[in-house]
C-alpha cells in the first residue's frame, strides 16, 4: 500500500500533453487517408465529373499540411538533447 500512496493521482502536466501529441501522430495517417479519399465523394455539373485540376489543387495542399503537420509533431516529440546532456554531467 506505501507504493500506491506514493503515486500521485493525475499524470504530469507535460507528460500529459506528450502523451496526446504521440495520439495525434498516430492518427495523422488515417486522418490524411480519409482526406485523401474525399474527392472520390465529389460531384457537381450534369455529368457529375470534378475538374482534374481542382482535385489536384486538394490533393497537394492536403499533401502539404500533411507534411508540416508531421514535422510539427515530429519535433515536438524529438528527445530533447539538453536535457540528455545535463542528465549525463549530473
Amino acid at each position: 500500500m506505501s507504493d500506491e500512496a506514493q503515486k500521485p493521482l493525475f499524470l504530469e502536466r507535460a507528460t500529459y500533453r506528450r502523451r496526446r501529441m504521440a495520439d495525434a501522430a498516430r492518427m495523422l495517417p488515417i486522418f490524411g487517408v480519409v482526406l485523401l479519399a474525399l474527392p472520390m465523394l465529389w460531384s457537381s455539373g450534369e455529368n457529375g465529373a470534378v475538374r482534374t485540376t481542382h482535385v489536384m489543387g486538394y490533393v497537394f495542399g492536403v499533401w502539404v499540411m500533411l507534411a508540416v503537420l508531421g514535422a510539427v509533431l515530429q519535433a515536438y516529440l524529438a528527445p530533447d538533447d539538453r536535457k540528455a546532456d545535463a542528465e549525463k554531467d549530473a
